[in-house]
Order: structure tokens, then C-alpha cells, then sequence
């Protein structure tokens, strides 16, 4: 007999019920929650607005240019934008972001040039930013590694003595939901409670680890498993752009003024495939894809606009028009994207010379003119 079956394994209902912040309806009605006042102005709802449909339209071209072969891969975004514009839109200057592969949201967000990202998976650079000039690091594919970068370095921030300061700083990290299986992760949660880190660790819950479900990642909610670390979590409806922005502002602030750590667990769904090389129709239904769909992060914000008068067909169209023009000259920056010198890869490895990678760069250089050597006649 097995513990499953004295116990029994926990369903998608049991894991996906609870306590779900929100205040933004799938139908566009504004909800007010008493933890999480948030006032903004019709310029900043239509901001939003903006942001979600840019971001959108980014990642489908990004698709499109893998399916062309034009980029090696891509990990698509499709269904998360709601919480990552919103968490991306609460950082201040002074925060640093330690992303995983697909927070190109939250890239937007911190004005890091998209075709930096497709740079990265065309693979002519290595992401080309400045994560300093950016509060944004590069992108992280080692599964939750990042966490315990992010971790470390809000610990060097605390150091500084600088909390509760107007130039206090927080950091967040973002991770999904299949992460939280990873040991770094847990690690992570480990150190940030003990030295009370100034940190948010935001967790996006897309229902899939690759092709693996959430009930196989947990048996409890996710957010639900700060408390055994000693600090909070909750979790917010990551479809649901204005409580993403409200709670991430507010957990943010807690880690600027030394309260210390939170685990936001943004309850969403990866409507693509994991990357594109990925066939979600192999592992899940349809049914699902099509339920998820009636929460649209974007549909909802368009349907609170349009109730309440704050924007019209007009505003609609231009939106629509700039997201088609930032998609047209990504193409094109993309396509004109010129390939790395071979001996480029050895640069930026060490901030000092280092002696065996000078010796295999000059290896590599003798291999290379190899090639250019006259072939006997």
C-alpha cells in the first residue's frame, strides 16, 4: 500500500481553490481588496494596457522567427503577461531583477531593448545589456540558480546599510512553478529567511513544468509553503495585471524597509508551448487551453477601458498600430543581426587575463587559420 493511497494525492481543484487575490474580474470589473488599495489613473491603466499588448505581440514574432529559423528557440510568454507587466511595472529604479528565460515582460518593463533578447536566442551574443544600467540580469536557463544569485545579492544590499532609505533597493527573482522542485530554490528560502533578506521571490504558476502538472510539483499551493521558512506568501491571480502590480509594490516595499522576504505565487497559465521545441498537445487538453482563455490577461484590462469610458476605438487602434510597428523593426533589427567573430566567445569570460583561456584562445586562433592555409596543387 502506498502513502497515495492511504492519504490520497491531492487534484487540480484542492491545489487551485484558495484564497486568490484580485482586483480586476476575467469580466473587466474593478473588485477592492483591503490589503491592497491601488488608485490609478486613467493614463495609467491605458499605460498598462500598452504595455500587456506591446509584450504580446513581441513574443509572437519572436514565435514566428523561430518557426522561420531565424532564432534558435524561443520560451514563449503567451498568458503571463499580466504578471509580469504587472510585478515589472512596481519595481523603482534602485531594485534588481533576477529573471529566468521568459520574463520578457518584465525586460520591457526595465527598458532593456528587445532585440537583446533575440540576440541572445539567435545566438550572437549572450544577452548584450548592462544588468547594472538596467536593474535587469541576464537571462538565467540553469533552473532556479538564479534565486540563490538574487538571494546574495539582496544580502550584500542589507550590508550596505541602506533599508529604509529613500536609495534602498529590493530584489526580486522569478521562478516557475516546476522551480520550486529544485533544491537552489528551497536553498534560496533557506538563507533569505534566516538573514531576513530584502527580497520577493515571484513565483509564476503556469500550471506546467515542461509537461509535468502542478499537482506533481506540490500537494499544498504553492505560496502556502513560505510558512514553513518563516515568512510570508500569498497568492495573486496572475491574469489579474492590477493585483500583480499591488501586491508586488507592496511586497517590494516590505523588503526596502527591512521586513524582510515574501513568496508571491502568481496563479496563472502558460497558454504556449513550454519553449518551441515543445508540443503541449502531446500532455494536456484543449479544454483546459480553452477555459484559461476566458481570463485573458489583456481582454480583461480592454473590457475594464472600455466600461468605464477611458479609452476608446480610436486609442484601441493606435495601440494595435504601434505594437505591429515594434514587431516590424524587431524583424528586421533581427534579421540584420550580424554573427559573432569566432574569437569573440572568449571575450568578458575573466575581468583579467587568464592564462588557459589565453592558451585556448590562441588554440582556437591556430585552429581557425588553419582553414585559410593554400591546399597544394
Amino acid at each position: 500500500m502506498t502513502i497515495d493511497s492511504v492519504r490520497g494525492a491531492p487534484g487540480a481543484s484542492e491545489l487551485a481553490e484558495p484564497e486568490l487575490i484580485r482586483l480586476l474580474t476575467p469580466e473587466g470589473e474593478r473588485v477592492e481588496h483591503p490589503d491592497y488599495p491601488l488608485d490609478l489613473s486613467p493614463g495609467e491603466v491605458r499605460g498598462l494596457y500598452r504595455d500587456l499588448v506591446i509584450v504580446r505581440r513581441i513574443d509572437r514574432e519572436a514565435v514566428a522567427l523561430t518557426r522561420q529559423g531565424e532564432l534558435g528557440l524561443w520560451a514563449s510568454l503567451l498568458g503571463q503577461e499580466a504578471a509580469q507587466i504587472g510585478s515589472g511595472r512596481a519595481l523603482s529604479e534602485h531594485d534588481m531583477v533576477f529573471p529566468t528565460y521568459r520574463e520578457h515582460g518584465v525586460a520591457w518593463c526595465r527598458d532593456v531593448p528587445p532585440l537583446n533578447l533575440l540576440g541572445l536566442f539567435r545566438g550572437v551574443n549572450h544577452g548584450g545589456w548592462d544588468p547594472a544600467e538596467h536593474g535587469f540580469h541576464l537571462y538565467t536557463v540553469v533552473i532556479g540558480s538564479q534565486t540563490l544569485h538574487a538571494t546574495g545579492y539582496a544580502m550584500g544590499v542589507q550590508r550596505d546599510g541602506v533599508l529604509g532609505t529613500p536609495s534602498a533597493g529590493a530584489t526580486i527573482a522569478y521562478f516557475g512553478d516546476g522551480a520550486t522542485s529544485q533544491g537552489d530554490v528551497n536553498e534560496a528560502f533557506v538563507f533569505a529567511s534566516v538573514f531576513n533578506a530584502p527580497i520577493v521571490f515571484f513565483c509564476q504558476n503556469n500550471q506546467w513544468a515542461i509537461s509535468e502538472p502542478l499537482e506533481k510539483q506540490t500537494r499544498i499551493p504553492l505560496y502556502k509553503r513560505a510558512q514553513g521558512y518563516g515568512f510570508p506568501g500569498l497568492r495573486v491571480d496572475g491574469n489579474d495585471v492590477f493585483a500583480c502590480l499591488a501586491v508586488t509594490r507592496k511586497a517590494l516595499e516590505n523588503a526596502r524597509t527591512g521586513q524582510g522576504p515574501t513568496l508571491i505565487e502568481a496563479y496563472t497559465y502558460r497558454m504556449g508551448a513550454h519553449t518551441t521545441t515543445d508540443d503541449p498537445t502531446r500532455y494536456r487538453l484543449k479544454a483546459e487551453e480553452e477555459a484559461w482563455k476566458l481570463k485573458d490577461p489583456i481582454e480583461r484590462v480592454k473590457a475594464y477601458l472600455v466600461r468605464n469610458e477611458l479609452a476608446d476605438t480610436a486609442f484601441l487602434d493606435d495601440v494595435e498600430a504601434e505594437a505591429k510597428q515594434v514587431a516590424k523593426e524587431l524583424r528586421e533589427g533581427c534579421l540584420a543581426l550580424p554573427d559573432p567573430e569566432p574569437l569573440s566567445i572568449f571575450e568578458h569570460v575573466y575581468a583579467e587575463d587568464h592564462p588557459l583561456m589565453t592558451e585556448e584562445q590562441e588554440q582556437f586562433a591556430a585552429y581557425l587559420a588553419s582553414f585559410e592555409e593554400e591546399v597544394p596543387s
